[in-house]
């Protein structure tokens, strides 16, 4: 008999189960700022942002993908210009440096300056000097988007950053564990599919979404 593989039936239950290992009382000392990595976070983001009293925002980013397959993702840009790239795949198709910054400049200047002049009036991610950061997203599969924003969110001198996911590779791990100051997750998988395996019921999000759920 195969087992279920179902870990979470939708993002409310997963925010609520990140919610049970989180260490609330002890955060609700400090003042938070929690930050969701993708539309697909922002949920389970508002969630953990309304528990904590703290503000909510998102980081907006975009994927980079080789010239001649899109569904390789080869590095992430994020709304303040911070690339990351995937060293391995760069090389093992031999993608030029230049190839990724100028399509990098072009997503940004395009994509996402577009988002933020909608989602905060121009506005890029509020200064995060001496606050404590938490990004929040429903899962995490190649873990360059979720290294880009904290990487972002260290270049904005945040106090600390932290990292809480319902469920991602156990490879991810260490690499995540070398920047953040700490890493809550409920469930890490040697053999990782793809995020919308593990739950029962994952619809898409899509900008109009997270405006909704921040207004309410």
């Amino acid at each position: 008999m195969i087992p279920d593989q179902i870990y979470f039936k939708n993002r409310e239950v997963a925010a609520y189960r990140l919610l049970d290992i989180l260490p609330i009382e002890s955060m609700k000392l400090e003042n938070w700022t929690v930050i969701a990595s993708s539309y697909g976070g922002f949920q389970i983001a508002k969630i953990i942002a309304d528990t904590l009293e703290a503000k909510l925002d998102i980081m907006f980013s975009e994927k980079i993908v080789a010239p001649c397959n899109d569904e390789c993702e080869i590095a992430v840009v994020t709304e303040h210009e911070e690339v990351l790239i995937h060293e391995e795949l760069v090389k093992a198709f031999d993608i030029s440096l230049d190839y990724i910054y100028s399509t990098s400049k072009q997503v940004y200047e395009t994509t996402l300056l577009r988002r933020v002049a909608k989602f905060r009036h121009g506005n890029k991610i509020e200064d995060l000097e001496n606050k404590n950061v938490l990004i929040v997203d429903e899962g995490i599969n190649t873990g360059l988007t979720m290294m880009a924003c904290i990487k972002t969110a260290i270049n904005l001198k945040a106090k600390s950053v932290s990292v809480a996911t319902p469920i991602l590779p156990t490879a991810s791990i260490p690499t995540i564990e070398s920047i953040a100051d700490d890493l809550f997750y409920i469930k890490k998988l040697d053999h990782f599919i793809a995020i919308n395996f593990y739950y029962d019921s994952l619809e898409d999000i899509n900008y109009e979404d997270i405006e909704k759920i921040n207004k309410g």
